[in-house]
């Protein structure tokens, strides 16, 4: 019985991060006029990436140029984690297109078309030619070679709405309303942390940042225990993290923030 008590103890650390009584207080780089709909982020090189009347933008010190397929009907998400591999997903057509760093058209994945028919409704970028897709039918993420059509990788389904699905080379975290799950590119599940009301979530070097709320709480990687983040009267409508920075955007501002790591 003291086996059984220490077991479920265990996991119970495994699965519940601890909110901390320290909050960490960003330094404010930066407070930029900015006028768009949807924020998606900033690259190493300070492009700015948006979407306005459902075109996807990006713009440089110098110039704004565009990616406009108004045929594939509403952009619902961008991913722009590899700049030279952009991924946007309409997922109205279950459709995913792949652009360069010129926003031009590369590959084109339209999941209806395919052999093995995939219902898809999150998607991020993997290493290589991959993406990583949650197939609503069989309720598994996957990673899914988009130049040979197979699946390099599958997880155990997942019986829980999908909130949100981040990568990298190595990892992806896919967040639903019970779990943020961590896998590694094998598929396998590598950890599991309770959702306490997240909605959204970023990472950043192995580090996550939670959205709950008005607030955004900072997860420190290999660590149990969550710092708040001191964002005072700030409507966060978007945020974005990238290299130690944080990025918030308010419909009117976009605020740029370093964060204070130990």
């Amino acid at each position: 019985m003291s086996y059984m008590k220490h077991l479920i103890y265990l996991l119970l650390l495994w699965s519940l991060p601890i909110v901390s009584q320290e909050s960490m207080v960003p330094t404010l780089v930066k407070k930029t006029n900015l006028d768009i709909e949807t924020f998606v982020g900033i690259d190493h090189f300070e492009s700015i990436y948006y979407i306005q009347n459902n075109v996807f933008h990006k713009t440089t010190p110098s110039k704004t140029i565009n990616y406009n397929n108004l045929q594939l009907g509403n952009l619902t998400s961008a991913n722009i984690f590899n700049p030279l591999k952009i991924n946007l997903f309409y997922k109205d057509f279950n459709t995913v297109v792949i652009l360069d760093n010129r926003l031009a058209e590369i590959f084109k994945i339209d999941f209806n078309t395919l052999s093995e028919y995939k219902n898809v409704t999150h998607v991020s970028m993997g290493h290589d030619n991959t993406l990583w897709l949650f197939n609503q039918d069989t309720q598994q993420l996957e990673l899914y070679d988009y130049k040979t059509n197979t699946s390099r990788a599958k997880t155990l389904p997942i019986q829980t709405e999908v909130l949100a699905l981040k990568s990298n080379y190595n990892t992806c975290w896919m967040l639903t309303k019970s779990y943020l799950y961590v896998y590694n590119y094998f598929g396998s599940l590598l950890r599991k942390i309770k959702n306490d009301g997240y909605t959204e979530f970023f990472e950043d070097n192995n580090n996550i940042i939670f959205k709950k709320g008005h607030q955004l709480l900072y997860l420190e990687h290999g660590t149990e225990t969550l710092a708040p983040i001191e964002t005072p009267n700030l409507l966060i409508n978007q945020f974005f993290v990238n290299n130690e920075t944080l990025y918030i955007y308010d419909s009117k501002f976009l605020y740029t923030y370093r964060l204070k790591t130990n």
